[in-house]
């Protein structure tokens, strides 16, 4: 490998994070409102939206992911392999935003359900096309792994903004730019909100490509056929186990952050969250009423705390190795996850802080999942001598698609199995306020356990990081 000077300057390591935050818009819009959406506002039935995420979200996943990894790695342009193909996206990726989130007036039942599988298919596609050569331009900006820690921490500070602003602003703005809470006057407010978030996200990408460069370039004499590729990620056993991992962070991360919603709506007692809420009205004065703002301050409260985790987490990953720290930090942030359950409707508190502190623990894991990624991709070139970033980075890509179908599937498939009924003016029964609650704790603790148990078996820790950082800068030194 040919590389050259590997410090970044604070101006790229912005430049870099402006992408993610952009891509987050979107990514972040989906984690948190693709279930709310297709049954509050666009109308489907929950067995058909959770079809809808579930099927068409593993087949962008797994058909599309793999492909689009083999096409980055081999893109040859005066811009690298990766960078063009933020700059080629920008642009569609904004305007299938737009339109996945469109309500359309159709006649048949059956052409609303079609509408929905090709936009959001085409979103998925797009947003692979876009972030999965952004994500493996990480593993080509620089060798260093320190430097990749620190511009890390700054890409995961650019994502908690993006996740900030959809989780604590969205739902307001939406009510107030559609003038109302019933579903028409929803629709309008998303469509609105979509189209100034599409406008900003595209400018975004476009800075990102101009901001970057790509220093580790495969010498000229490195060839491989797409087959050798795939046999060394399947003899790559720390990759299999990252895919696995992250499909199972992210099945977590769809399926509490599309139920928050429901649990604001359905289980937390209003009247002491308006109490709760007084303090917070003299400094949030906008906010329509008491469950936006809750949600608001509930979800804000864990993203801010969850960046002084993202700011620590290069400093426990320097010293104790990624995959430690990330198996510590997820443990904890469960176990914050598993007390929802047994909270009363009533303990406001509680429940503001039990979130605040799985938010700090959850934060240190967010920018040492994707660090892991791109150390594999090291760890493939350390083993066979070959350079596949791409494709390695498929793994996350595909995890995060898969895990973001299969949570957000879950989440309106539970709600259908627990009696939920959309728009109840009658309100819901206990046993659908039941499986509200079940949805952000006890099921969604099941997968991130799962994913400490897989990390026993990861092989990269702190003393091979080391191995492999020396005996690569040794390679690649003309």
């Amino acid at each position: 490998m040919i590389a050259s000077e590997q410090k970044l300057s604070v101006i790229e390591k912005v430049g870099y994070s402006l992408g993610d935050l952009a891509a987050n818009l979107v990514f972040q819009t989906l984690v948190t409102w693709i279930s709310y959406y297709y049954l509050n506002i666009y109308g489907l039935k929950p067995e058909h939206a959770s079809a809808l995420t579930l099927i068409v979200g593993l087949v962008a996943a797994f058909a599309f992911n793999p492909m689009m990894g083999a096409i980055a790695d081999r893109t040859v342009s005066r811009w690298g392999k990766f960078r063009p193909w933020i700059l080629w996206t920008s642009v569609p990726l904004g305007v299938v935003a737009l339109l996945a989130f469109r309500t359309p007036h159709f006649e048949q039942y059956q052409n609303k359900v079609i509408y929905a599988v090709v936009t959001y298919a085409l979103l998925l596609m797009l947003y692979a096309a876009n972030n999965l050569p952004y994500s493996a331009l990480s593993g080509v900006i620089t060798g260093d792994m320190k430097e990749r820690n620190s511009m890390s921490s700054y890409r995961f500070v650019a994502v908690m903004f993006a996740q900030f602003f959809v989780q604590v602003f969205m739902y307001n703005f939406i009510i107030k730019a559609g003038g109302g809470t019933d579903a028409e006057s929803m629709k309008i407010g998303i469509a609105k909100v979509m189209t100034v978030l599409a406008i900003i996200g595209t400018i975004m990408l476009i800075i990102c490509f101009l901001a970057t460069k790509e220093r580790i370039v495969p010498k000229p004499e490195q060839k491989s056929s797409l087959k050798e590729d795939l046999s060394d990620l399947f003899k790559n056993k720390p990759w299999i186990i990252m895919l696995t991992v992250t499909t199972l962070v992210f099945v977590t991360l769809a399926m509490k952050g599309g139920s928050y919603v429901y649990y604001f709506e359905n289980y937390v007692d209003k009247a002491e969250l308006t109490s709760f809420l007084e303090p917070f009205k003299k400094f949030l004065p906008t906010f329509e009423n008491d469950t936006s703002l809750g949600l608001g301050v509930f979800n804000g409260g864990g993203i801010l705390v969850g960046l002084i985790g993202i700011m620590l987490s290069q400093q426990f990953a320097n010293k104790y190795g990624k995959r430690n720290v990330f198996m510590a930090s997820l443990f904890i942030s469960t176990l914050f996850i598993i007390l929802f359950y047994f909270f009363q409707p009533k303990s406001i508190g509680i429940i503001f802080g039990a979130q605040i502190l799985h938010g700090f623990f959850y934060g240190i894991s967010t920018p040492i999942l994707w660090t892991m990624i791109a150390d594999v991709a090291d760890f493939s070139e350390w083993k066979n001598n070959r350079r596949a970033t791409a494709i390695i980075f498929s793994a996350m890509m595909v995890g995060l698609k898969a895990g973001l179908s299969i949570g957000s599937s879950l989440v309106s498939w539970i709600l259908g199995k627990y009696d939920y009924v959309a728009n109840s003016t009658n309100g819901q029964t206990a046993t659908a306020i039941n499986g509200t609650k079940m949805l952000i704790s006890i099921f969604p603790a099941i997968p991130f356990l799962l994913a400490i148990a897989l990390l026993f078996f990861y092989e990269i820790n702190k003393k091979m990081e080391v191995q492999i950082e020396a005996d690569l800068k040794e390679r690649r030194t003309p």
